[in-house]
């Protein structure tokens, strides 16, 4: 009996990408014999909706075309269903897909996977009652983060590269008070970053090493440095070779909560909310082609 899989589309990630791959992935799916029903988004509200209709459906499986915002929301419904998720990388950053390695530039490579049926379980991030599928960050990565989503201009990554630069004008170390697992850490700080998936900002490594289900979140902490300093960290960041600065600490635990005035977190790229926030892990709740 052929397998029915659902075809979830945010035609408008990756400025079309969403759109102009939907027909090679189609084609790719239905030419091994797997039953394919489209469904398209309109706006952000519809991917949790149409993914509660998907999971009504009985399909067999999701595959959704879109970046890591699409996924976030996609995940909010399909954690814990059960249902296998799959993912075509649309967007900007597309770190979900990296973190579970998903072909990034190759739709048909990445359609495979679904048609090859096998699964892994990862594990997902919690916080403010939302699944996180990557990274929290709080600090000058969000500040980062918040300036290259108001940009229009470069694409890709090369926004964030620009928004580094404009950010680093200006920036200061902020005070955070970090308890992993209970230990209480007080420290000044350059940025926090905390998560499931080793990167964000479209590859950069900034929890390199981590693993998507080992059932335990990774903390980096990067410490006061100099402007120069941290321009010159952000290109090792790409390859995770960071962690070897002396004012790079990292941690592990279970549970995280992250505290320091005025600072706003962002989560999968958007906006998470002010500080402080409650982290958790959720093991194995996401159910992915892979």
């Amino acid at each position: 009996m052929s397998r029915r899989i659902a075809l979830v589309v945010n035609p408008t990630s990756g400025r079309g990408l969403g759109a102009r791959v939907t027909p090679i992935v189609q084609a790719r799916l239905e030419a091994a014999g797997l039953i394919v029903d489209e469904y398209a988004t309109t706006c952000a509200e519809d991917v949790g909706r149409i993914s509660a209709q998907v999971i009504a459906s009985g399909a067999d499986g999701v595959a959704l075309i879109g970046g890591d915002g699409t996924v976030h929301l996609g995940a909010q419904v399909l954690a814990k269903s059960g249902m296998p998720f799959g993912v075509i990388p649309a967007g900007t950053g597309n770190d979900f897909a990296r973190g579970i390695g998903v072909p990034l530039k190759d739709p048909k490579a990445a359609a495979d996977l679904i048609v090859r049926g096998q699964t892994r379980a990862v594990d997902l991030a919690t916080a403010q009652d939302e699944f996180i599928t990557t990274v929290i960050a709080g600090g000058f990565d969000s500040l980062v983060n918040k300036r290259a989503n108001e940009m229009t201009w470069p694409k890709g990554n090369s926004r964030y590269t620009l928004a580094t630069l404009a950010e680093l004008r200006t920036f200061k170390p902020i005070s955070y008070v970090v308890t992993v697992d209970g230990e209480v850490l007080e420290t000044d700080a350059m940025l926090v970053a905390v998560g499931t998936g080793p990167t964000y900002g479209g590859g950069l490594q900034i929890l390199a090493g981590a693993e998507i289900d080992d059932g335990l979140l990774d903390v980096t902490i990067i410490k006061p440095v100099s402007r120069l300093t941290l321009l010159q960290m952000f290109p090792k960041l790409s390859k995770g070779t960071h962690l070897g600065h002396p004012m790079v600490h990292t941690l592990r635990g279970r549970s995280v909560r992250l505290e320091s005035a005025g600072v706003t977190a962002y989560a999968d790229g958007e906006i998470l909310g002010p500080l402080p926030v409650d982290i958790g892990i959720a093991p194995g709740a996401l159910t992915v082609y892979a």
